[in-house]
């Protein structure tokens, strides 16, 4: 089905770039295949109006012009519909090569090599490798989840999408309805923020605790999207980053370096076990239940119980 509206889109999109005057809907209706089996005159009237919207929402300008007779017609002028030269310094051909390096490991990493060709093709300086290494260190953003490419779609076109959610305190994944907004990578892990359509709020997702396949959905969007999503404002929020309070845990010796990457202070136990002092925030508690038994926590007693309440949640699935 997406084949077939792809195809269709680009044979209306090429006969009105390629007419020098205004082709009424007989015409266009004559000239495309796809419109031509449709059932009858109101199927090809919805199915030309929502193909000119999508046209137009991708950019193309698309002229209606009412003759003598008062027939309507429709064209693209090429002069409209022309981008301007490509002109790229160094610096920014440097940039963009950067950018695409990122990619290497990801499923855009085909369409990123080709976006560099055609810019080279199009003028990119000649004594710019955008390849070449411009540093000891290369940044590289690893995609390993299934989720990322179908989410990455449903961000840039915006269609909720549903998939199945595992939280960390849960035993089974359950369904949930999103509107996704934008996906950002954080601490080397891809997160999804959007809009729940079950808890009617914000929330962000871990791309890795998504279970099975994303399932697109039709319809638009019900809650409105922001200027800025801050994803990792938010995930930084509960992991404890903006934390202004500390809590005293016990961790079994050579478990949970997260942990003690994060530790104010850690006092050496002889018993098998230290003693840390790490920054508290909001949802330090979901964290802490993912190192399981390795982890006691001492104080306060607020977080205590929110770690138990949450294991005692799992034991019972």
């Amino acid at each position: 089905m997406a084949i077939a509206k792809a195809e269709r889109l680009m044979n209306l999109a090429l006969c009105l770039l390629g007419t020098r005057r205004p082709l009424s809907k007989r015409e266009l209706r004559g000239s495309i295949e796809a419109y031509l089996e449709a059932g009858n005159d109101d199927s090809f009237n919805r199915m030309f109006e929502r193909d000119k919207d999508d046209l137009r929402e991708l950019g193309l300008v698309i002229e209606t012009v009412e003759n003598l007779d008062g027939d309507v017609g429709y064209l693209a002028r090429r002069d409209s519909n022309r981008l301007p030269p490509v002109t790229l310094d160094a610096e920014e051909a440097a940039a963009l090569g950067l950018a695409a390096k990122v990619w290497q490991q990801a499923r855009l990493a085909g369409a990123a090599s080709g976006a560099l060709q055609k810019l080279r093709a199009a003028g990119m300086p000649e004594d710019v490798d955008p390849y070449e290494s411009h540093g000891a260190l290369e940044p590289r953003i690893p995609v390993h989840e299934a989720s990322f490419e179908p989410l990455m779609l449903a961000c840039r076109d915006r269609r909720p999408v549903v998939f199945d959610y595992r939280k960390a305190t849960a035993a089974r994944p359950t369904p949930r309805h999103v509107e996704p907004w934008a996906l950002e990578c954080w601490r080397g892990h891809w997160y999804l923020a959007g809009w729940d359509r079950d808890r009617e709020a914000e929330r962000v997702f871990r791309l890795s605790r998504i279970t099975g396949k994303v399932r697109s959905r039709a319809g638009q969007f019900k809650a409105e999207v922001p200027d800025v999503v801050t994803v990792r404002e938010t995930v930084a929020g509960w992991a404890g980053e903006s934390a202004t309070r500390s809590a005293l845990i016990r961790l079994r010796a050579g478990a949970g370096y997260p942990l003690r990457a994060k530790a104010v202070s850690v006092r050496e136990g002889d018993d098998g076990w230290d003693e840390l002092e790490i920054p508290y925030g909001h949802g330090l508690d979901a964290w802490l239940v993912e190192f399981g038994p390795d982890v006691v926590v001492l104080e306060p007693a607020e977080l205590r119980a929110d770690v138990v309440d949450r294991l005692r949640a799992v034991a019972k699935g």
